[in-house]
Parts: structure tokens; C-alpha cells; sequence
């Protein structure tokens, strides 16, 4: 899979490309349909489960039929927006400005989308979809990375993602040797560095995705010692559900969304944010430049701000709706309680996902930039 290398100056030229006169300036005739990149359990139409459906009355309501391909990855998400023939995407933020940077999503127009407005504010020009003060989306979710666990093997909560990353006997008395996981893309790197942050600070990490020579070295021999212990790495939700339902892993970095879903299906499962913190994600709904279906695009984005839509897809995925009033307003599932359950107050305290850079902020060129990141995960994975 091709990547981009970006750069604080190709994204400056993509900023300057654009101008106001090249976004929409009003909203046509629907086309009749809208083609979405999307997470899985991003999108539903109560197909999985029949109380989460948000799709539906939109297409009602719209006359734009929604089609959803769904990506496990950022990179496959940057590679089908590369390929065309999608209106929308829900990309997390190491992915966002690969595609602005690479000309592949163009300005939004805020102004026609009138629930803007009830956007969290910390969200309304979040670094990774704004550039030079252009909007190239729309929130849409956040949330952490979790270490999801079984709690039959842990009778108590780990406090430490040294579960995953270092060889040990389990509160049950077995070794972790094959019985965790890690997940499949490369972005991963940014989850070792963060470890590495608080165990080795010697190393004078401040970033995790933000590495020198050194301290990108140190991440990866964390990560080739991971390489002995996990049974699989994964990128598929559904398969990870199964995977600790049927293979014996009790213990990896996860997404609240399959966490839910195993509680919900009265599986002893549940998740931890441990001492070192976590990564994670704040995704946003982006329109590809080419978008053959622009009305129902911004349809679309507009009923995705909506506060019930929002709440109910915090209940269902276990994330952090982009709206507070869907925290509050009684229109959907969610509470505040549950808005806080999911981290609603750990906005400051997760390192979101971005993607890395060779200009960063340890100077020009110092730091290991993404492509790096690619080749060599996958020489981790494949025992190099």
C-alpha cells in the first residue's frame, strides 16, 4: 500500500490552494445517494441491532440512499479515498491530513451545515482537520484506545499495559505468551512510544508520535518483544470479539466499541484506560474532492451532528459524541453519566491519534516520518 509522506509545508500548499469560491456555497437537488467510508459500527441501520439505527429515517427524509464501505485501518482508508468513487469518510486523524495534504478532500462550507453551531468548541478547529483556518470536515466521534481484558483472569483491573508489551504470568497463574493482541497498523508505534514515555523517560519522549532516530529505535525493539508474545495482530473488530471469545486471548489494546458489545453479550470483558494513558482518536466526517453527490454529503454531515444521532452512536460504540448537548438533552440513549463514563473529561489526557512528520517539533527533519513508521511495522510483524 502506497503512503503519503506529508510535511508542514505541503500542508501549508494545500491550505493555500484552496479559497472560500471553491466550496459548496448552497445545497442543490439530493442525488439520490451517498457513498461513506466509515469505521465499522460507525454507520448503522439496525441491521446488527435493531435499536441502533440511524440511517434509515435519513434516507426518508433525504431521498439519498446511504452505502458504507467499511475500512479496519487508517491506511485502507487514505488508499480508498486515493481510489475515488466515495463522497465521505470517517477518518481518524493519522489518516485526515494525508488526505488534505494529498488533495484528496476539499473545504467544508460550516455555513450550510446549520448544527455546526452545537459542535464541542474544542473540536470546532482541532488540528487534525483544519488547516490554516480551512475546515476539511465535520466531527463526528473521539474516544481512547482501551485495554480491553477478561476478568476471569484478571480479578482486578491491570494498571499497566506491561500486560501486552513485556512477558509475564498472569493473575491466573499462566503466561501472557500467546494470549494477547496488538493491533495491526502503524500507527501502533505511537502505543509503544507512549509505554516507553513513562518506563524509560530518560529517553525524553514528549510526543509519541513525535520520534528521533533513538527514540523510534527504542519503540521498535519494544514492539519486536511484543512480536513473541501475541497470538494475532488484529485490525478486524468482529474477528477480536472472537478471538476472545474462542481463542483464549484475555488482554490487548482495543476499541470501547467491541468492549460494549461482549458485555453485551454477558462475556466477562472489560476495559481500563492503565497509568500510562492512552492514544486515541477523534474521527471526522471528510468530503472527497471529487464527491459525485455533494448534496447528500452535506446532508449527510448535518445529520450526523444531530443530538440524538450522536448519543445513541456514544451508547452503541462507547465513544464520545463531538455534541455535549447529546450528553444531556434526553433526545437520544446516552447520559451524562455515560458521556462520562467514556471519557468525557479525559479530553486532555489522550494523545490523539495524528499522523507523524519529519519536521516536528524537535526540529526540521528530526523526527522518523510515517512512511518509516509503515516499512518498518511491517518487518515487526513479519519477525524483522
Amino acid at each position: 500500500m502506497k503512503t503519503l509522506l506529508i510535511s508542514t509545508t505541503a500542508l501549508a500548499m494545500a491550505a493555500s490552494s484552496v479559497s472560500a469560491a471553491e466550496m459548496l456555497t448552497a445545497l442543490g437537488t439530493p442525488e439520490g445517494q451517498v457513498n461513506i467510508v466509515a469505521w465499522p459500527g460507525y454507520i448503522e441501520r439496525g441491521e446488527t441491532d435493531p435499536a441502533f439505527d440511524w440511517v434509515t429515517k435519513f434516507e426518508e427524509a433525504s431521498g439519498c440512499k446511504v452505502n458504507v464501505k467499511t475500512a479496519n485501518t487508517s491506511d485502507e482508508m487514505v488508499a480508498l479515498m486515493n481510489e475515488g468513487g466515495f463522497d465521505l469518510v470517517t477518518a481518524s486523524g493519522d489518516a485526515s491530513l494525508r488526505l488534505v495534504a494529498g488533495g484528496r478532500v476539499q473545504p467544508v462550507n460550516v455555513d450550510l451545515i446549520p448544527s455546526w453551531a452545537s459542535v464541542d468548541d474544542r473540536l470546532k478547529d482541532a488540528p487534525w482537520h483544519t488547516v490554516e483556518g480551512v475546515h476539511y470536515g465535520t466531527p463526528y466521534m473521539w474516544g481512547p484506545n482501551v485495554l480491553m481484558y477478561n476478568t476471569e483472569v484478571f480479578k482486578e483491573a491491570p494498571t499497566s499495559w506491561n500486560v501486552v508489551f513485556e512477558e509475564m504470568t498472569l493473575p491466573d497463574g499462566q503466561p501472557n505468551k500467546g494470549r494477547v493482541q496488538a493491533y495491526d497498523g502503524p500507527i501502533h508505534v505511537a502505543d509503544a512510544a507512549q509505554y516507553l514515555m513513562f518506563h524509560k523517560p530518560e529517553l525524553g519522549i514528549t510526543s509519541p508520535y513525535e520520534l528521533n532516530e533513538d527514540q523510534y529505535k527504542a519503540a521498535l525493539d519494544l514492539l519486536r518483544g511484543q512480536r513473541e508474545l501475541v497470538s494475532r495482530y488484529w485490525h478486524d473488530a468482529f474477528i477480536q470479539m472472537d478471538d476472545f471469545k474462542n481463542e483464549g486471548v484475555v488482554a490487548s489494546g482495543s476499541w470501547p466499541f467491541q468492549v460494549n458489545l461482549l458485555k453485551s453479550e454477558g462475556l466477562p470483558i472489560a476495559s481500563v484506560i492503565p497509568q500510562e494513558g492512552a492514544t486515541g482518536w477523534a474521527d471526522t466526517t471528510m468530503m472527497h474532492v471529487d464527491a459525485a453527490n455533494p448534496t447528500c454529503s452535506y446532508l449527510w454531515m448535518e445529520h450526523s451532528l444531530a443530538s440524538n444521532l450522536q448519543s445513541d452512536l456514544s451508547v452503541w460504540f462507547g465513544a464520545v459524541p463531538s455534541v455535549p448537548a447529546a450528553c444531556t438533552d434526553g433526545r437520544g440513549m446516552q447520559n451524562q453519566e455515560g458521556c462520562d463514563a467514556n471519557g468525557l473529561a479525559d479530553f486532555e489526557k489522550i494523545r490523539f491519534w495524528t499522523t507523524p512528520v519529519s519536521n516536528c517539533g524537535q526540529g526540521e527533519g528530526a523526527c522518523v516520518p510515517y512512511y518509516r513508521w509503515v516499512s518498518d511495522y511491517i518487518g515487526v510483524i513479519g519477525g524483522r
